[in-house]
């Protein structure tokens, strides 16, 4: 029996600045033009950390039935430890994803677009289905995909149209961004996975390209944001070039990539990816805020 703490584990937290990262830069957008709602903001925030909870553990129980977790480097997994039942485990992840989904209803609701509900049964499907069901896309190197979609450009664009009933440049510009970083955050743990997921059959971007230009992909992940920022340098007054102030830490998490380091090695850029997006979240949000 899991005990709380490895419940909390299992939720892998240090995955939640993914999903508060789209909201920051959407509110920080509708900001940009006078249009920002707090409790829009709180309840698109609240449905991010709902949907990335239940995707973690969605992935844990698909993963683990599937046997693919049984040799995994990385975060605690309940299913494929035997720490929790798999049933419970899947409970939990529809648990939160029944928690996002009425919250989403609500924001629907708060902001007048109904159409928006259509918007989360999307992004629940495609949660479930990346690891989930018979065909997993994830397991077919399409995992990017799905995730540059819905933790990039719906997570920004429609945190910002909730508040100010409309998408501007700047918000087009940061919804690319956090999708090529949250890009970069799944492929740096798809290459420390490489081996085992080729045991295990798991055909992910990483393993159909190869480590060789799986690392390329991840160097422009990480990088070509920091041009985009720039980008939006005329609707900030310059303030969004307060973004390359990561240029060191975009250094820093690209040499042990450079380097060829594997495995366990790579845990700490994992980590260093997820506070790299949730930084570069905070810098180009207080840029369009100071830039209003």
């Amino acid at each position: 029996m899991a005990t709380t703490a490895q419940w909390i584990a299992g939720a892998r937290p240090r995955t939640l600045p993914a999903a508060a990262a789209p909201v920051i830069v959407g509110t920080a957008a509708a900001v940009n033009i006078g249009s920002a709602s707090a409790l829009r903001a709180l309840l698109a925030l609240a449905v991010a950390l709902s949907l990335q909870v239940g995707v973690n553990y969605a992935n844990d129980y698909s993963d683990g039935v599937r046997g693919t977790d049984l040799d995994r480097v990385g975060p605690l997994r309940l299913t494929g430890s035997g720490l929790a039942r798999s049933t419970a485990v899947r409970h939990a992840a529809f648990l939160s994803f029944a928690v996002g989904g009425v919250l989403g209803l609500v924001l629907a609701l708060v902001s007048g677009h109904w159409w928006l509900v259509l918007v989360g049964a999307a992004a629940i499907a495609a949660a479930w289905y990346y690891t989930g069901g018979r065909n997993p896309y994830g397991y077919r190197g399409l995992g990017e995909v799905g995730v540059f979609t819905f933790f990039g450009l719906v997570a920004v664009l429609g945190t910002v149209f909730t508040q100010a009933g409309r998408i501007t440049w700047p918000a087009v510009l940061g919804a690319v961004s956090i999708g090529l970083l949250a890009c970069a955050l799944l492929m740096i743990n798809n290459i420390r996975d490489v081996p085992t997921d080729l045991e295990a059959g798991k055909r992910t971007l990483a393993v159909r390209w190869g480590e060789a230009r799986a690392r390329q992909a991840y160097l422009v992940m990480i990088w070509l944001p920091l041009l985009l920022a720039a980008a939006c340098a005329p609707w900030t007054r310059g303030w969004s070039l307060l973004v390359l102030l990561l240029l060191a830490p975009a250094v820093m998490l690209s040499i042990p990539v450079r380097l060829g380091l594997r495995g366990r090695a790579l845990v700490p850029v994992l980590g260093g990816t997820g506070l790299y997006e949730l930084g570069y979240a905070l810098l180009l949000g207080l840029g369009l805020i100071l830039g209003r």
